[in-house]
């Protein structure tokens, strides 16, 4: 059918409510499985396997074995309900009359510090060493929005400006690029979120989702998920060609991914929850030695505004018990040493509990990271003061320095690239217990010439800047890899060109998405473009 009627709908403003009902763009692409660089379902949890860049390409390249896990802990986490500060627990007591943990039911890791004593399977990881927490994580004038706050601790723009992630900065930066010749092994691999900025790119990168998981294997192997044969000859079928042929494309992991699943197994039974069950997958994965360097997941839903002493209890319940079985399946391997993983949520809550028995959005709140490689247990930066800030604790570590101390000191990423991934700024790195010796990455694409696409109301351009006078080749493909036409093919000089993509290919484009590709000396670096 060639017939396509659109519908809209109107929201209200209300801010927290509304907040929970945007339906963005990226949502829904996301929704859709337009986005990101294959989606697949994996032991009944949504997972989605990101394209290559350069800064992904450097962390798969660097001579170690170390492994990432992100745990998101979406809405918000209660910092102040996870680690209980004792050294000021009167304060934090008359604030919480009905939500406190009372001591006694608190296990003092240190005489400051606690956690409740639901939370006790952490204790083994915390007294071998495995377990340090870094207290008020957060950034200044800190946005306590689910969206823009969680799109700050994915893009580490604060001003909340770019709509790229810190792991996904340079996803069409190709190194070398994967549109056209796909890495073999995914760079990272996130299960169980949708919406989020932290693998994303500047342009789309298309996935897709399967729904019944006992597809997947027969996916694997034809290697297709949608007949391509036939289409209608209209604007509809154009579409619906590039959306299939998209999906087709970007499922290049599947087969990678379940053979990895399939010879990994779990020695321990994962709690049947929401974090249980994508920990587990995870370790499949690494002991199937899928190669992947960062994995995230995500356990919701930790917006307590109400009633929240036994719904966080819940989810504190899942993280602690998940966390340490997951390091107990790696050590039956011998891979928990290789593993560091990490808690991060878009922002804290309040000191004071609301008339809800809940708390509200916040500021600051600590940061969890696990693994036997920490050398060490212990916390890290300054507690906020629980007088201060008017019930909103302040930051006293800027985040961005963890990520920093993570890609450079834990993924021996080079200094230069992780300056680059966060915005091309330097950040101060933290002493968490762990280093490495920054390899040397050798990377052309930092001298090379630049290239960038340019939409006007009219026209895609296509713009580059050669360092010097070079012979230069730039082809155009369509999103199924199929040749489109030469848009170069000479000797450039040094300096600017821009290159009208319409009118250079001598033939009708549909609108869609495209790949460049230029070619110059023995060096091809690849990126998609759109044609409106």
């Amino acid at each position: 059918m060639c017939n396509h009627n659109p519908q809209h709908s109107k929201f209200g403003t209300k801010a927290h409510d509304e907040e929970h009902k945007k339906w963005n763009r990226r949502s829904f692409l996301q929704a859709l499985g337009l986005t990101g660089a294959g989606t697949m379902m994996l032991g009944g949890m949504p997972l989605s396997a990101s394209g290559n860049s350069k800064l992904a390409a450097a962390i798969s390249n660097t001579e170690t074995d170390r492994i990432l896990v992100i745990i998101r802990l979406k809405g918000g986490n209660d910092g102040l309900n996870t680690i209980v500060p004792l050294y000021d627990y009167d304060t934090y007591a008359v604030n919480r009359p009905s939500i406190r943990h009372y001591q006694n039911q608190v296990t003092a890791l240190t005489p400051d510090f606690g956690i409740p004593s639901f939370m006790d399977d952490l204790l083994n990881l915390w007294d071998t060493g495995g377990m340090k927490v870094v207290h008020g994580v957060g950034y200044e004038n800190q946005s306590q929005s689910h969206f823009a706050g969680s799109d700050i601790w994915d893009s580490t723009d604060q001003n909340n400006g770019t709509q790229t992630g810190w792991l996904g900065r340079h996803f069409e930066e190709l190194y070398p690029e994967y549109l056209v010749n796909p890495p073999s092994i995914p760079a990272a691999v996130q299960i169980g979120s949708i919406g989020n900025l932290i693998f994303d790119g500047d342009s789309n990168n298309y996935a897709f989702s399967v729904a019944n998981p006992n597809q997947l294997e027969a996916i694997a192997q034809s290697g297709t998920v949608h007949d391509m044969s036939s289409f209608p000859e209209c604007i509809y079928g154009e579409q619906l060609e590039f959306m299939r042929g998209t999906t087709n494309t970007t499922y290049q992991y599947a087969g990678t991914i379940h053979e990895a699943y399939t010879e990994g197994s779990n020695s321990f039974e994962y709690m049947d929850s929401q974090l249980g069950q994508q920990l587990s997958i995870v370790a499949r994965l690494i002991k199937g030695n899928l190669g992947s360097k960062v994995y995230m997941v995500t356990l919701g839903s930790f917006d307590t505004h109400a009633n929240q002493l036994n719904a966080h209890r819940d989810l504190l319940l899942d993280l602690s018990n998940s966390i340490k079985t997951f390091y107990d399946d790696l050590a039956q391997s011998g891979m928990d040493n290789n593993v560091l993983s990490m808690t991060i949520s878009e922002f804290g809550r309040r000191t004071y509990e609301n008339g809800s028995n809940g708390t509200d959005h916040g500021k600051a709140a600590p940061l969890m990271l696990f693994g036997p490689a920490l050398q060490g247990n212990g916390f890290v930066s300054e507690h906020p003061n629980l007088s201060q800030g008017n019930g909103n604790l302040d930051y006293t570590q800027d985040f961005r320095e963890i990520y920093a101390t993570v890609l450079q000191e834990w993924l021996c990423v080079d200094g230069n690239l992780v300056n680059e991934a966060l915005l091309n700024t330097t950040y101060a790195r933290v002493d968490l217990g762990f280093n490495c010796d920054a390899l040397s990455v050798n990377d052309f694409n930092l001298n090379r010439f630049k290239h960038q696409v340019i939409y006007t109301d009219i026209d895609t351009i296509i713009y580059i800047k050669n360092p010097y006078t070079q012979h230069t080749v730039i082809t155009l493909y369509d999103i199924m890899g199929r040749r489109v036409g030469t848009l170069k093919n000479e000797m450039l000089f040094a300096g600017e060109h821009k290159i009208s993509v319409k009118n250079t290919i001598g033939q009708k484009l549909h609108v869609g998405q495209y790949i460049y590709r230029i070619s110059v000396g023995d060096q091809k670096f690849s990126k998609s473009l759109i044609i409106r």
